[in-house]
């Protein structure tokens, strides 16, 4: 896949950008939402009912070395590409954070973020742990969350009810949330994913607030203060 196909703006932000000009103000650059989580804890399941649920949310779509599982759809779920077309890819900076993980080579596209960030969007973004620990280091903005499993216990009983894992594959995936789980800390948020409804309702509350942080909306406020006139 071309990078140039990145470059294309998408016609609703253009529309929405239009919409706030006319109101008289510019969009104000959109929040970089980060969840994280060990393979299997449940964060695609809310990040995906977070991005049907939420508005102004735009979503992140990685670049992978894998084959597509079950109903995963090229350009939806993933880009799915050859790992000579992500290694190019990736020695020519195009790529914001990249991860191997379990045997498979994973990456975020830097220009398209930045676009949507500038656009005014708020955008998701469903990464491992490596990636999020990227994503701090390059875009301290970010706000990260963290999907914990209630107990390993449960974790293994998710994976296994997936079927899409190989025994190999599935005890790999188990020592690395063992470590994983222990990173919580790095986090600026983490939600307990026991009920899915709770942990949704915690996730947008997170996403509701952090939109409500006055450096967020200061175009906005400012043009609320011109009304007032002075000082």
């Amino acid at each position: 896949m071309s990078s140039e196909a990145h470059a294309v703006e998408d016609p609703l932000i253009k529309t929405a950008r239009t919409k706030s000009r006319r109101r008289g103000y510019e969009p104000e650059r959109g929040t970089l939402i980060v969840v994280s989580a060990p393979s299997g804890a449940g964060k695609s399941s809310l990040v995906e009912r977070a991005m049907k649920r939420l508005g102004r949310l735009r979503y992140s779509i990685s670049y992978t070395t894998r084959q597509p599982r079950g109903p995963e759809r090229h350009g939806v779920d993933y880009f799915f590409v050859d790992e000579t077309t992500f290694m190019e890819m990736r020695e020519r900076g195009e790529f914001i954070e990249t991860a191997w993980v379990h045997g498979y080579c994973y990456g975020t596209h830097k220009a398209t973020i930045e676009q949507m960030l500038a656009d005014g969007s708020d955008v998701m973004m469903d990464i491992d742990v490596q990636g999020a620990a990227q994503m701090r280091e390059r875009m301290p903005e970010a706000v990260t969350i963290f999907i914990m499993p209630p107990s390993k216990k449960v974790l293994e009983a998710r994976l296994k009810r997936r079927n899409l894992n190989d025994p190999a594959d599935l005890a790999r995936r188990l020592v690395n949330a063992t470590a994983e789980v222990r990173l919580f800390d790095q986090f600026d948020y983490v939600i307990i994913n026991d009920d899915r409804d709770r942990a949704f309702g915690a996730l947008k509350a997170i996403i509701v607030a952090e939109r409500r942080r006055p450096s967020r909306q200061m175009k906005k406020i400012k043009s609320i203060l011109d009304t007032f006139g002075g000082e």
